[in-house]
């Protein structure tokens, strides 16, 4: 068990006073089986009136309004969790499960729906051939097969930190050969999509107090991955970036269907197009007790 610490500070800096729109704020860490929510406070300056709700997804999204205008814009995130997540997992995967391929229950593809269906164009086939590729028999051992398409997506793909907005289709990212965590984590998804598994997208935080893992965009920033529904086990966390199966390491704050759904702080600004200086984001994990 690890008691941590988490900080995270969204900066905009403007040339001129602008009038702020809604902001939408995706900061509050997703409770799970191996996290623990212990506190979570979320400042924004200047004031604004925050209300709270939950999207579709169960994540919890805070929407911050203004009334003054304003040079800066700061949105801090504090929370404080317990970790628990297994360096080891082990999976009880449901017996008609193990092999793949399998059929999902009717009421699990009603309610997977948009999550088992491939997002990106693949008018060729060659995403899907690609992923076909991973499949050495029918039937195969399920879990095997979902961490060898997470290893082949990290050995084709050289991690690239890019701290520019927007992500990279799956093909983009095959052709280019190189990603960053949410490109790599996209291209996961639809693979495994492409096979007839439900995922999603994960954006959350990546805690590696011993420097050995990749996909931090930039210092100390958000990471992405993302789960696949398998039946008896549920959603299973395969960070592709690092080649890891489960949650060890990963703090999710938000799950969505793609990666635009789940950025951390939306929202836009009246005032010239190039009023927009600076704009910064940074992330710092304590260790409060282990």
């Amino acid at each position: 068990m690890t008691m941590l610490s988490t900080y995270h500070v969204t900066a905009y800096r403007y040339l001129v006073p602008v009038l702020l729109g809604p902001h939408r704020m995706m900061l509050r860490p997703r409770e799970a089986r191996d996290l623990r929510l212990i506190s979570h406070d979320l400042t924004v300056t200047p004031e604004a009136e925050i209300t709270w709700a939950h999207d579709v997804a169960g994540n919890a999204v805070a929407t911050a309004r203004f009334s003054e205008p304003t040079e800066q814009l700061l949105v801090e995130s504090r929370a404080t969790v317990e970790l628990t997540a297994s360096a080891w997992p082990v999976f009880t995967i449901a017996a008609e499960a193990i092999n793949y391929p399998f059929f999902y229950s009717d009421d699990d593809r009603i309610d997977l729906g948009a999550l088992s269906t491939p997002q990106y164009p693949d008018l060729d086939g060659q995403l899907s051939r690609w992923a076909e590729g991973f499949v050495l028999g029918r039937p195969t051992d399920t879990l095997s097969l979902l961490r060898d398409i997470a290893i082949g997506v990290s050995t084709c793909i050289a991690y690239l930190s890019r701290e520019m907005e927007g992500t990279q289709t799956p093909m983009d990212t095959l052709s280019r050969g190189s990603g960053s965590c949410r490109d790599i984590a996209v291209l996961f998804a639809e693979a495994v999509r492409s096979l007839g598994f439900g995922a999603r997208i994960v954006s959350g935080y990546l805690f590696d107090p011993e420097k050995r893992l990749v996909g931090q965009e930039g210092t100390g920033t958000t990471h992405a991955w993302a789960e696949v529904f398998v039946p008896g086990a549920g959603w299973v966390a395969f960070d592709p970036t690092n080649q890891s199966v489960g949650s060890k390491n990963l703090i999710p704050v938000a799950v969505a269907r793609g990666i635009h759904q789940v950025v951390p702080v939306a929202g836009s600004f009246a005032g010239p197009g190039n009023a927009l200086a600076e704009m910064s984001v940074e992330v710092h994990h304590t260790v409060l007790d282990e």
